[in-house]
């Protein structure tokens, strides 16, 4: 408030003194002292912006005494600025009460992040997960990409996917498949069976959306086991194939030919299988959307993202690879992003080792 005050004080001094000595009876500017509640109430409180209003009433009529004015120009005169002030009142609270309301949306739109995606880095027995997420519309927090980590009796299982679309309909259908993979990571005993129950819910949330008018999504996915050994066991639903990071050198990971997207598995007869392949102790897995993959340059280029994770792989970056993965996207795009990145680093917190049954029903619980 001091400083407010010392403000309001200042600009009225200011204009006084630049009417009474420079511009003469012919040009008045202390009238322009009209639109200071204006300026307050857009940067200001509504007591503010009431102070402003009376304390602009009090030195226009004042200045008009002092200049020997009329009462009916200071009739005039308050009258105007007494309108001008209320009419800034009235917009203060009205923008008050809007900033309110996003205050209370964003909080709300928190909630909804911490039920689709956990806060990183997050660590269980068999890895660390780091990593970030970025939604594409700056001021959003929840977006159509997303990812999960469960420890079940069978290891630690990770699932990334992206969701077709955006808007709410696309974050429900990403609940729908979060909480389909919650209970399936600890129900399922293979992988396969684990996706098999993320394809039944997006069929299921597609034919809530059909009933509704909401058009059908399809979600590219890609689980992952962490618990046999050096080996991780995987099944590719269309999605990007990881990037091993290890003894200085990086490269994709070779799945074959992916299966297809979530809730398209009643259009091909071929089943979606398992695949294996190695994760070293001291590597570092990289799992990514497409809007890494798919980001271009103002040039129209992809984004170059193996030749990227080559060069770190044999001079590591200061900051950690999601970060640095980040900052270097922004550089290479020259703009804000198109689409919603998630990004994922792994790393084993162990050496790892073959587990048996008894190891696998004796697991500690993911903490973050």
């Amino acid at each position: 408030m001091t400083a407010f005050v010392t403000g309001l004080l200042l600009v009225t001094s200011v204009v006084i003194a630049i009417d009474l000595t420079s511009t003469g009876p012919a040009v008045r500017l202390f009238p322009l002292l009209i639109f200071l509640p204006a300026i307050v109430s857009g940067l200001g409180t509504v007591r503010q912006t009431v102070i402003a209003s009376v304390w602009v009433v009090l030195v226009e009529v004042a200045i008009i005494q002092f200049l020997g004015g009329t009462p009916d120009d200071s009739l005039l005169a308050t009258s105007f600025t007494a309108l001008f002030g209320t009419l800034s009142v009235a917009g203060c609270r009205y923008r008050v009460r809007r900033e309110e309301e996003v205050h209370r949306l964003r909080s709300a739109a928190a909630a909804l992040q911490r039920l689709i995606v956990r806060p990183l880095p997050l660590r269980t027995a068999d890895v660390i997960v780091n990593g970030l997420y970025q939604p594409v519309e700056e001021d959003a927090m929840v977006g159509g990409d997303m990812y999960e980590v469960a420890v079940s009796q069978m290891g630690t299982r990770v699932l990334i996917a992206d969701v077709q679309g955006k808007g709410l309909p696309a974050i429900g259908t990403a609940l729908a498949v979060l909480g389909s993979f919650r209970e399936a990571a600890y129900r399922e005993d293979t992988l396969t069976g684990l996706v098999a129950a993320l394809e039944n819910s997006v069929v299921r949330q597609n034919t809530f959306a059909a009933q509704t008018g909401e058009p059908e999504r399809l979600v590219t996915a890609l689980a992952l086991d962490f618990g046999t050994g050096t080996l991780v066991e995987t099944v590719n639903c269309g999605h990007i194939a990881p990037y091993v990071i290890a003894g200085g050198q990086a490269r994709q990971v070779n799945l074959g030919d992916p299966a297809v997207p979530l809730g398209l598995d009643s259009l091909t007869e071929t089943p979606r299988s398992e695949a294996m392949f190695a994760f070293p102790p001291g590597a570092t897995l990289l799992l990514c959307t497409d809007g890494v993959t798919e980001a271009r340059s103002p040039d129209g280029d992809f984004y170059p993202l193996e030749e990227r994770l080559r060069e770190w792989a044999a001079v590591p970056p200061p900051e950690p690879l999601a970060q640095t993965l980040a900052a270097d996207l922004r550089e290479f795009t020259k703009s804000t992003p198109r689409d919603d990145i998630a990004i994922l680093t792994i790393t084993r917190t162990a050496p790892a080792r073959p587990r048996t049954r008894r190891d696998r029903t004796s697991r500690g619980d993911l903490t973050v």
